[in-house]
């Protein structure tokens, strides 16, 4: 399973980008959002990747955070979304846009996404509104994407290196949340996480 992608880009025709790893291209889907953090063609880039397995092929498809891609899973597991609506769902809305509708169970904001019906965006509400707790946190804070795909925010760079570790969102979310202060580097929101954690088991 690929489950992260670094090297060059190489081509950028949305939904569609493909970067170069050693010599072999590697064809991406991604959200529209993805769109707007990548470099030129030519620049290093990373991206974090759900290797989707169907019938006849296997498609990649590229999120610039753990939440986002976390997201497209949940949809996935929606009666009646498939890849394709799932990745147009986060191309319509963003990580925090969408767990906000869902959360509040604003099915009028979800049937303005592109391909999303009344019955299907009740579906999304019913099926997710509680299996979604501690994923906007880690979907809305900067990108995985530019610069060879490091970030400069210490919460993304702990909360990357948390999920890292084996630790699902959820936990990802609660621990770096309960320790993160404005003035904290990466290294000390880990440090300090990893010790609450230890305290609490």
């Amino acid at each position: 399973m690929i489950a992260r992608l670094a090297g060059i880009l190489l081509e950028k025709n949305p939904p569609y980008l493909v970067i170069d790893i050693n010599g072999v291209g590697y064809e991406v889907e991604a959200p529209t959002g993805v769109f707007n953090e990548l470099p030129e063609n030519g620049k290093n880039v990373a991206i974090l990747i759900h290797h989707h397995f169907s019938q006849d092929h296997q498609t990649l498809f590229g999120f610039g955070s753990i939440g986002e891609r976390e997201l497209f899973r949940k949809l996935l597991k929606v009666n009646g979304i498939g890849a394709k609506l799932a990745l147009a769902i986060l191309s319509g809305a963003s990580g925090d846009e969408l767990t906000r509708f869902v959360a509040s169970g604003d099915v009028a904001s979800l049937t303005r996404i592109p391909g999303i019906g009344k019955k299907t965006a009740e579906r999304i509400v019913m099926e997710l509104r509680d299996k979604l707790d501690g994923i906007a946190m880690v979907a809305g804070t900067g990108s995985n994407i530019a610069g060879g795909g490091v970030s400069n925010d210490p919460v993304t760079e702990a909360s990357h290196a948390l999920a890292a570790l084996g630790y699902k969102p959820a936990e990802v979310s609660r621990m770096v949340s309960s320790v993160a202060e404005a003035s904290m580097d990466a290294e000390e929101i880990i440090r300090k996480a990893l010790q609450t954690r230890v305290k609490a088991t």
